[in-house]
């Protein structure tokens, strides 16, 4: 156990009180020395024969089909515990094949979803377009992790034609984008991509650098009503990307609220909107594991 009082004591409590097994196997192996094959072993409770992920792993999205956006959370998974290769992405890969749009890339939702629960604010369409959303994440995780696979050439190719395109944004497609350019090979390039990210975040006041401000920044259509991003949402490590979007004192207020918002019962909160009990108890320990990774990454543990 960590020390009695500490950050990371209470949050341990409330992972242990509250999460899925899959949280608690992770939480096991990334702050207390734990087996990776105990999470490989439950993140397989959501796997299905097609080679995605199903069954509510990313909790806005219910129902046991595979969707794009699970095996996303799948494959961050395997690249937290380095077990992102082999087999097992063979088949992720195969999966990514058949849901694919015509350009080779992802849908945020594939239109096997409708007639499960859903979150409102996602339409299940015939021919669902592609989305940065998901496919960034995903080219980005595998670029990292050396994967071939035949699938990346035209994914990496739509990643890189949005993101250089990319005009008006919010938060979570610009936090996708950073994931992409942190993972492929084509350094030089991911950088001047997110140079010119970073200027879009700022510009459209898509980011709180003053927590004491927070009114002051644009909450996108679609969101709930302060549903604020801080700089430590981009900036999750100091070798980020993002970091250099950052002064010092935005970057040591934006980690002293991060600790701010710890509850009495040691988690974090989400901030998105509630739509059904599950969700919100399935997310918490999700944002608390992201949380004690960032103030890990900073040394605020």
């Amino acid at each position: 156990m960590a020390p009695c009082g500490s950050v990371l004591s209470r949050a341990e409590s409330f992972i242990w009180l509250t999460a899925r097994v899959l949280e608690q196997r992770r939480f096991e192996h990334d702050f207390l020395d734990g087996d990776p094959g105990t999470v490989e072993t439950a993140l397989d409770a959501y796997r299905n024969p097609d080679g995605g992920y199903g069954h509510a792993l990313e909790p806005d999205l219910r129902g046991p089909v595979s969707q794009p956006l699970h095996t996303a959370a799948a494959i961050r998974v395997l690249d937290g515990i380095g077990r992102c290769a082999g087999q097992r992405v063979e088949r992720i890969g195969r999966y990514l094949t058949a849901v694919s749009t015509p350009d080779g890339a992802l849908p945020a939702v594939h239109p096997s979803l409708r007639g499960y629960p859903a979150a409102p604010w996602i339409p299940v369409v015939d021919q669902p377009p592609s989305a940065l959303l998901a496919t960034g994440p995903v080219v980005g995780t595998l670029h990292r992790n050396g994967v071939w696979h035949a699938w990346l050439f035209r994914a990496t190719d739509y990643c890189w034609q949005t993101i250089e395109n990319l005009g008006a944004t919010h938060p979570y497609e610009v936090m996708a984008a950073l994931v992409f350019l942190e993972g492929v090979p084509d350094r030089p390039r991911a950088e001047a991509a997110a140079s010119r990210l970073g200027t879009l975040v700022r510009e459209q006041r898509l980011v709180v650098t003053d927590p004491g401000r927070a009114d002051d920044a644009l909450v996108p259509k679609g969101y709930a009503p302060g549903e604020h991003h801080y700089v430590t949402d981009f900036a999750r490590t100091p070798d980020s990307l993002a970091r250099r979007w950052f002064s010092d004192a935005e970057l040591d207020r934006g980690l002293d609220h991060l600790v701010s918002r710890q509850q009495e019962d040691g988690g974090w909160d989400i901030n998105w909107r509630r739509w059904a009990p599950g969700t919100a108890l399935e997310g918490r320990p999700l944002v608390t594991l992201e949380a004690l990774h960032t103030l890990r990454a900073y040394g605020r543990l």
